[in-house]
């Protein structure tokens, strides 16, 4: 018997081997370059850190979906890349039930009260980092210099160093070498503190088409433009340029949580308006704000934006003028009516 030619389904007709979970797998593995850098860096607790992270949120979205009586969907790997970013935004020497209790936020508050998977109107490793600040801010604002001998599972007795940008702020600033911003030899969050590391993950979700382009284009271009144009702390424009683009967590918010699909906008404009806002915000929290990084803040503000992004930048329906096209004919149109009027002379006949 011959195979059907057609096969009739409703839309859409789109057919593609990606699938949540190999999308969120190509996340994990973009991830992993950080991740050794911090394990290198702070040591064996930061892999404790994350291990404890990602189980928490995968325990979390499975009693979610038990108790609500829904399909799991803890395999699909969501949860298990909200476990990584909220331990890369984590200092290393907090206590160990701070990712868990971030992960209760993120996964049950933050996602699963929203809907789910694709529905949450806010990244929610961001939006956990927040609750956490706010809430226990002697723990997420107490950082470890590079190479300190920590314990893997006991608490971790008082150690300070401040982050690059913090040190700026506060007049104490010792360039640590353009090398060791690269590498992530400075304080800082498990995962934001080697720009080249994480630099490596976007090239391959960008390789992947994981992510656009346009996002971390236009949130990294304004950021620039203003360190160029307005640098702090006594140093060259350049220098701090470099600063501010390989530090408080500039390239994990822009590469990896500020391209979360379900809270960024679906429109070519509105992702590049979107980067800009976020780039805008954050250059606005670091100069005049009480934080010294604003990263996540400013996603988030954005986040909630981008239901007016969206509104404001469809996609038009085919045969239908773009939003340029119809103020340009509306212009004309107005021009036209105006030259077709009679002046004040011609009108009555002339002069008398």
């Amino acid at each position: 018997m011959d195979s059907p030619r057609f096969i009739v389904t409703s839309s859409p007709h789109v057919r593609s081997a990606d699938s949540t979970r190999t999308i969120m797998l190509d996340v994990l593995i973009a991830l992993v370059p950080s991740l050794a850098v911090a394990v290198f860096t702070f040591g064996g607790r930061a892999l404790v850190l994350t291990a404890l992270s990602v189980a928490s949120c995968v325990f979390f979205e499975w009693l979610w979906c038990r108790l609500m009586k829904k399909p799991q969907s803890a395999g699909d790997l969501s949860a298990a890349v909200t476990g990584v970013l909220l331990a890369f935004n984590l200092p290393v020497s907090v206590p160990l039930w701070i990712p868990v209790v971030g992960a209760a936020f993120a996964i049950l508050i933050v996602k699963q009260l929203y809907g789910g998977l694709g529905k949450n109107i806010f990244n929610p490793a961001l939006a956990a980092r927040v609750f956490l600040m706010l809430s226990w801010p002697k723990y997420m604002t107490r950082f470890t210099a590079p190479h300190t001998a920590l314990p893997w599972l006991s608490a971790v007795d008082a150690v300070s160093c401040a982050t690059p940008l913090t040190a700026l702020r506060e007049g104490g600033f010792s360039s640590p070498g353009f090398a060791g911003m690269l590498l992530g030899q400075v304080g800082g969050c498990l995962g934001e503190t080697s720009a080249l590391a994480l630099a490596a993950g976007g090239v391959y979700l960008l390789a992947r088409r994981v992510i656009s382009w346009r996002i971390p284009a236009s949130y990294l271009a304004v950021t620039a433009l203003a360190a160029l144009l307005f640098p702090q702390g006594g140093l060259g424009a350049l220098e701090y340029t470099a600063v501010a683009l390989t530090s408080g967590g500039l390239l994990l918010g822009a590469l990896f949580m500020a391209t979360d699909y379900a809270s960024s906008p679906v429109t070519p404009e509105g992702q590049l308006i979107f980067g800009a806002g976020c780039g805008l915000l954050t250059v606005f929290i670091r100069y005049f704000g009480a934080y010294a990084e604003g990263v996540s803040f400013s996603i988030l503000m954005m986040n909630a934006l981008v239901w007016l992004i969206d509104s404001n930048f469809k996609p038009k329906r085919y045969g239908t003028p773009s939003r340029w096209v119809r103020v340009r004919d509306t212009f004309r149109a107005a021009f036209a009516k105006w030259d077709a009027e009679p002046d004040d002379e011609t009108k009555g006949g002339g002069a008398a």
